[in-house]
């Protein structure tokens, strides 16, 4: 019989679990890596053998499908075969944490791999990171020009070993190696490399570290207020690297839900609610957190003071992260902890919070890219996504892969990561053929549209233009496999059909088309864009209404005035959100995107509805900012923190609860059970739970993310769905 494994099944030890399994139970034929699945004959007892191989498969493995094609052949013996090249179909493991049994030999004095960084085996280490191409051999990763000592070899091909044909293994005689560099470049070695950085670090500098995917700019705690000067980052969260579970309990409070995510071979950055340590998320209630992954971590904590470290993409602002070692300098860092060994593929952290058993990505990349969502479309589909926060995306094969996170494309850098990023995906998942359509967002000023362009020409495919808020919609049926949902689609900026900027939209929202049901009100973003980066302009286009000018007077505030009749129309609640944030004195300077808005949820996770504002729905459009008026007519400064607290939740529940109210109604009249929310707003909890009270109340299901990133790193997924029907169609 032969036997036609799909799945996660290269680059996880696969094939000796099969020789071990088939050997154990004296079967005869061979085990065979196809470059897209692994090919199995046994000669008989098919049914014990699945059972015992799923058994054994480590976690990083995942048989999707197992095809049975009859084989007489006979063989004498059972053997693995030399890897072939065929159809590209095979999923590509993605980066998973060094396993215990590494752990445990690195830091074991007998052991030949003693405090070697690199060690790894076929079940733990840089998958995703290092690949080439397929078939996963070792010479088509980056551990190619590291050629395998006598003992490797002998560990690579003894059966018995779980270094068993583990194609990026390797020791201190023949593995790559760190070396410690300081600001002026000055090399001082590889010995101890690892130790004199943790001291250096430990004695108050800023570093950097160079790991598998990528790079990280590092300082101690008590360097922080230095490191936010020097980066010039004075408020942007940044992620805290903890030695181990009981240091994180000393900065969150953590759910057995969480510590499963944290403790998971992913190694996220998990949300978590902040205990201490408010210069790592100023104004924020939440704080990032996440447990070592590679062997460098467990050592450099090994040899560390600190039991935390501030750890953040080692990237000039706005650019993607850095790879490579003659780069990286620019950044002006005191110590550098760099290895010899290439990046093919930047993967950064992947940032998730979990909300009522479902995870909300906020940045979806190692650990869980590639993976492959289903699809009901053949077609070969490239999908480029928006502007910020950007992923791109591949459907070949009824399969949808998403690249790792990219980034603000507004930069030449992360412009051209994305193109690599989409042609990686086409060497790893097309053997052959050309694409069938690429898609894109409507908005014209979108760099993502240039590679989307260059892709098409290149394939001389069509391009298929795809809204931005339909997008955000449809990655949420993508995300739970249905085909239809009344969709409030709530984010900062979106352009819109009728060519004004959308981000409080209620949407009908199918595979094939879209209704908008129902939106808030507009309101002129004053400057366009620099009203975004100044939430005061914000506060100011509102409150001008009522004849009252906020936060500008004199020549200012007559500029202003003058742009109210010709500014950009927008309607979204992450711009309403910000005005409030400013107005009620929370966040009236912005340093970060979305910062406002943000720091706005710690309010609302502990305000209650104590102040009654009414709210006018004209022809399914909210009055936001009638609501604004009765706000500046009822409350009086100064406000207490609680007062605040009330104040934001009294204010934004009425909003959405009208927005709800649409959907709800919508929902009845057109017999579907299903509403849900998508966007960026969908992050802010207390506004979730909002929804999700009127939506029960009403009898009804509610759908939120767990798979596919809410924010505009799941606009690829959308549009690549939307792109795929319409062909179908």
């Amino acid at each position: 019989m032969k036997l036609i494994f799909k799945g996660v099944v290269q680059g996880v030890g696969f094939r000796p679990i099969v020789y071990r399994v088939a050997t154990q139970l004296g079967l005869h034929g061979y085990v065979l890596n196809t470059g897209s699945e692994v090919e199995v004959v046994i000669n008989r007892d098919v049914e014990d053998f699945l059972c015992r191989l799923k058994k054994e498969l480590p976690n990083v493995a995942e048989i999707s499908e197992v095809e049975r094609r009859p084989d007489h052949r006979r063989f004498a013996d059972f053997r693995i075969l030399p890897s072939t090249k065929g159809e590209k179909k095979s999923l590509i493991p993605p980066d998973v944490c060094l396993c215990d049994d590494c752990r445990e030999e690195m830091f074991d004095k007998k052991n030949r791999r003693y405090l070697f960084p690199f060690t790894n085996c076929t079940v733990c280490g840089a998958r995703f990171s290092l690949i080439a191409d397929v078939p996963y051999d070792r010479e088509r990763t980056s551990m190619k020009p590291f050629v395998l000592c006598k003992e490797c070899r002998q560990e690579y091909t003894t059966v018995e070993d779980r270094r068993y044909h583990a194609q990026t293994i390797s020791c201190p005689a023949c593995g790559p190696s760190y070396s410690l560099y300081d600001g002026t470049r000055k090399d001082f070695g590889a010995g101890q490399a690892i130790e004199r950085f943790a001291q250096k670090i430990d004695d108050g500098a800023i570093g950097v570290i160079k790991s598998w995917g990528g790079m990280h700019l590092c300082c101690t705690l008590e360097q922080l207020p230095r490191f936010r000067t020097w980066y010039r980052r004075p408020q942007k969260a940044f992620a805290l690297m903890v030695k181990d579970l009981t240091t994180a309990r000393r900065y969150a409070a953590i759910s057995s839900e969480e510590e499963c995510l944290l403790t998971s071979s992913a190694r996220p950055i998990v949300l978590l609610k902040k205990k201490t340590a408010e210069l790592v998320s100023p104004g924020l209630d939440t704080i990032g957190l996440y447990l070592p992954y590679t062997g460098l971590h467990h050592l450099l904590f090994s040899f560390l003071s600190a039991q935390a470290l501030v750890m953040t993409s080692a990237n000039i602002p706005g650019e993607p992260m850095l790879l490579r070692n003659d780069d990286v300098f620019a950044l002006q860092a005191e110590y550098y902890l760099l290895h010899n060994r290439q990046i093919p593929n930047r993967t950064d952290d992947s940032v998730v919070r979990l909300w009522n058993g479902h995870r909300f990505f906020l940045r979806k990349s190692r650990g869980f890219v590639p993976e492959a969502l289903p699809v009901e479309y053949p077609f070969r589909i490239m999908s480029v996504g928006a502007g910020e926060n950007v992923t791109g995306a591949l459907s070949v094969d009824k399969k949808l892969y998403s690249t790792q996170y990219i980034g603000n494309t507004k930069y030449y850098e992360a412009v051209q990561f994305l193109y690599e990023s989409l042609q990686h995906l086409k060497t790893l998942f097309l053997s052959q053929g050309s694409l069938d359509a690429v898609a894109m967002d409507t908005h014209p000023g979108y760099e993502t549209r240039q590679v989307a362009q260059r892709i098409a020409d290149e394939d001389a495919a069509p391009v298929i233009e795809v809204d931005h808020h339909w997008a955000h919609a449809a990655s949420l049926l993508a995300d739970h496999q249905v085909s239809r949902c009344i969709v409030l689609t709530l984010d900062g900026l979106g352009y819109g059909t009728d060519g004004r900027i959308w981000g409080g939209e209620v949407l009908d929202t199918g595979l094939t088309t879209y209704t908008r049901v129902g939106h808030l009100e507009y309101f002129p973003l004053l400057g366009g864009d620099q009203a975004t980066r100044d939430p005061r302009r914000l506060v100011f286009a509102l409150f001008h209404r009522f004849g009252k000018d906020l936060f500008f007077t004199g020549e200012d505030a007559g500029v202003l005035s003058k742009l109210m009749s010709s500014a950009p129309l927008c309607c979204s609640l992450g711009r309403y959100l910000d005005a409030l944030s400013c107005y009620l004195g929370i966040c009236t300077q912005r340093t970060y995107s979305g910062e406002p808005a943000m720091k706005l949820e710690k309010y609302l996770a502990m305000g209650m509805s104590r102040h009654s504002f009414d709210v006018r729905v004209t022809d399914n459009v909210v009055g936001v900012i009638d609501v604004f008026r009765q706000l500046g007519e009822s409350i009086k400064f100064p406000l207490s923190e609680k007062k605040k607290a009330d104040v934001a939740y009294s204010f934004v529940k009425v909003v959405v609860d009208a927005l709800t109210d649409i959907a709800v109604h919508r929902a009845q009249e057109a017999q579907v059970k299903l509403i849900g929310i998508t966007g960026g707003v969908s992050y802010n909890v207390p506004i979730v739970e909002m929804v999700q009270t009127r939506v029960h109340d009403a009898g009804l299901s509610f759908l939120v993310h767990d798979k596919v990133p809410n924010g505009d790193g799941g606009i690829a997924v959308g549009q690549n769905l939307i792109a795929g029907n319409q062909l179908k169609k």
